[in-house]
């Protein structure tokens, strides 16, 4: 491979919030949900950044994450196809948005069905056309 060709990645990761979010809850999400991701799938992560003085900075991940907005409806089909594809995943329910602590976070997640979560952000991460699949219906966020 040539240093100058762009990487292409075979991989793709995806948040998909819903559409009548405030605009800090969408950013709080995204930011939740990500973070989900790198835990699990540690070859998302880059390599530590450094500037020209030296002084060192965290591994982002290694590649774009896409941010789509749908509908309650959309965000549900698309959690659904991505448990019927086994990807890697990441929620957020309207429930967290009224917890205090991870432990809690925990429990009112745990404390409803899967079919029943209400959900308002879905990270997802996978092969390119599985991740497309997943969030069919949805848009870019603006």
């Amino acid at each position: 491979m040539n240093a100058d060709e762009p990487i292409r990645f075979d991989t793709k990761i995806a948040v998909l919030l819903r559409e009548d979010l405030e605009p800090w809850q969408r950013l709080n999400v995204t930011a939740f949900l990500v973070s989900g991701l790198g835990t699990q799938v540690p070859e998302v992560i880059g390599e530590p950044y450094e500037d020209a003085d030296g002084v060192r900075y965290l591994p982002m991940f290694r590649q774009p994450v896409l941010v789509f907005e749908g509908t309650k409806e959309t965000l549900t089909a698309a959690h659904t196809r991505a448990l019927s594809r086994a990807l890697p995943r990441a929620l957020f329910t309207s429930d967290l948005f009224t917890t205090g602590n991870d432990r809690d976070n925990r429990a009112a997640v745990r404390a409803v069905p899967t079919g029943e979560m209400d959900l308002v952000g879905l990270a997802v991460h996978g092969p390119r056309n599985a991740v497309d699949k997943v969030v069919k219906g949805a848009r870019m966020h603006p």
